[in-house]
């Protein structure tokens, strides 16, 4: 049998779920808030995972990723304990924002101290009450303002549990991404967590492929852990492929972006990607591919300035598999395609 999940106080008993509003700093209003964690607690013992969204605060994916996750039947089969945070950063989310009032990224402010500042004391929090009491954990995010990327996983891949985690979330790509200073994944590492990072669309979008993507991913990795029973439909099999390494195609001068070339293309070295011409079309620049890769994130913005990041291209060393993972994975989650893994249709 499974044992009571006590947050902030609140025990959650063994076949029980329950919401539970964490305090966070007051408003200078002197108005509350709290943040938002869903506990569902399975009647049998198994890992404990939990779910993060909107670490940065215009960062909307994972919010209706973990909606959608936490309205599944299936999760009355539950065994062990899911703890969904669908908003971390309560204080972004309301001002549309990446950062805390503060202007700090709460995703550089892990481990946290009780006494620093504010993205500090809420890394804290999050750590003392949440990834302290769980086993596993992934962590939802998007590209930035303007910005969209491919869904990918980005984990330490050298681990042998995070990337058989990995590679059961099905995403085209994963990326064995280096820790970053600060961050929830490092802070989860410290501790010898297995932990995925999900990056999919762009910041303040919702996107349909990305969400659908997200939610079955996330019922994958919980099937792999022996959290759900296995699925009794074949599903189509989607094979993931490491990415050696990845960088970002930056703008040789300012001015206006044409660019011609999508998220998910194949690119050769030398590809043209974009041209950057001033309003009048006196002076333009070309933009082409260093190398032979996929575009996994790029600019969605015209408007460009002299060394602005616009196409991130990363490189395989199997390129025709990882094309061909791309564009199984598009055709499994296009929007178009009735069986979605919900009960909603598709946001347009």
């Amino acid at each position: 049998m499974n044992t009571p999940f006590t947050i902030n106080g609140c025990e959650v008993a063994p076949g029980r779920r329950m919401t539970i509003d964490m305090p966070v700093a007051k408003l200078y209003t002197h108005t509350s808030l709290a943040m938002p964690v869903h506990v569902i607690n399975g009647k049998l013992g198994g890992p404990r995972l939990f779910i993060s969204g909107a670490i940065h605060g215009d960062e909307l994916n994972g919010v209706e990723i973990i909606r959608r996750l936490l309205n599944l039947p299936v999760l009355k089969r539950l065994r062990g304990t899911l703890v969904a945070i669908p908003i971390v950063n309560v204080h972004g989310f309301l001002e549309r924002s990446r950062y805390l009032p503060d202007r700090r990224d709460l995703n550089r402010s892990f481990p946290g101290s009780e006494s620093g500042s504010l993205a500090s004391r809420v890394a804290h929090l999050f750590m003392e009450e949440i990834v302290a009491q769980c086993s596993h954990g992934i962590d939802l995010h998007t590209g930035g303002v303007h910005r969209s990327n491919l869904p990918q996983i980005r984990a330490n891949l050298d681990d042998v549990e995070t990337l058989r985690l990995a590679e059961a979330f099905g995403t085209p790509v994963l990326i064995n991404a280096n820790l970053r200073d600060g961050s929830l994944r490092q802070a989860a590492a410290e501790q010898g967590m297995p932990m995925l990072l999900y990056e999919a669309g762009e910041a303040l979008r919702f996107d349909e492929v990305s969400i659908r993507a997200g939610v079955d991913g996330i019922i994958a990795v919980m099937r792999i852990l022996g959290m759900l029973p296995q699925g009794r439909r074949k599903k189509r099999c989607i094979v993931p492929v490491v990415a050696r390494a990845s960088a970002w195609v930056r703008a040789p001068e300012s001015g206006i972006l044409r660019a011609m070339a999508s998220l998910g293309a194949q690119v050769e070295k030398g590809s043209l990607l974009g041209v950057v011409a001033d309003p009048f079309g006196e002076q333009e620049y070309e933009i082409r591919s260093p190398w032979k890769g996929i575009i996994v994130g790029r600019s969605n913005l015209p408007l460009v300035h002299e060394g602005e990041a616009l196409f991130h291209i990363a490189r395989f060393q199997k390129i025709d598999a990882a094309s061909a993972s791309v564009e199984e994975f598009s055709v499994h989650f296009d929007p178009d395609v009735d069986e979605g893994s919900t009960v909603d249709g598709p946001i347009v």
